[in-house]
């Protein structure tokens, strides 16, 4: 905004999503630059503007600051923060939000394995918004999920029994396996869902799953997703 002045969404506790103006902060010498960079939690004093708010103070809370010096981490945070911003309405008290991507951001800062900690968040954030996949009964007979392989409807939100779903198009085959530990993640806390080691092709099989269910919902792909693939792809080279 201008030549100095930053226009920043934040996501706060008491009221939600908000955009405010950082006057200044593009100068050399600002000595709020530090403070309200991205991926930061910080307390702010915000004035009231016509328009938007004014960032007057900004103290920093937690700087994150792995998410900044690698890359990996940081596509992860990009797609978590994205995620977050397309499911969250503006200025509406969202405390339990505000708490999930600010454990997501701290999670993602330390030594946990990324992937473990991006599907909980989806699963958790899904919840939070009102969108929580369905996943012990189907969505079509209503009958409870038996113990084999099964499919997905990103269309009705929650699997469809093997039964229900033979020959029906437009659904997302998922193995026992993986619905099985889609179900661990939603009902448990992360600390528990952090000391899992899950196969690589159950974890892709889970994203694969969630990514055909979240990009229904918005009805689009979020712009992160292609970058953080291409990310991973690099550092597995």
């Amino acid at each position: 905004m201008g030549e100095a002045d930053r226009v920043l969404t934040l996501l706060t506790p008491e009221r939600g999503k908000l955009r405010v103006v950082a006057k200044g902060i593009r100068k050399p010498r600002s000595r709020k630059a530090g403070h309200l960079e991205l991926f930061c939690r910080t307390n702010l004093l915000v004035a009231t503007g016509r328009d938007l708010g004014i960032v007057t103070q900004a103290q920093l809370l937690d700087a994150h600051r792995p998410l900044r010096e690698d890359l990996l981490r940081g596509a992860y945070a990009a797609y978590a923060v994205e995620l977050m911003d397309k499911f969250t309405p503006e200025q509406q008290e969202s405390r339990e939000l505000y708490h999930l991507l600010a454990d997501m951001l701290h999670h993602l800062s330390q030594p946990t394995p990324v992937p473990l900690a991006s599907r909980y968040y989806e699963l958790r954030l899904l919840t939070l918004a009102g969108f929580q996949p369905e996943l012990r009964r189907c969505v079509l007979g209503g009958e409870a999920i038996m113990a084999e392989d099964q499919f997905f409807s990103a269309i009705q939100g929650g699997v469809v029994c093997a039964k229900c779903g033979k020959n029906r198009a437009g659904l997302t085959p998922v193995s026992m396996e993986a619905l099985k530990y889609l179900r661990y993640f939603q009902a448990q806390p992360f600390s528990k869902v952090a000391a899992l080691k899950l196969s690589a092709n159950v974890l892709g099989e889970m994203e694969f799953v969630l990514q055909r269910y979240i990009t229904h919902l918005l009805e689009r792909q979020l712009k992160s997703v292609e970058f953080l693939k291409l990310i991973r792809r690099e550092v597995l080279a």
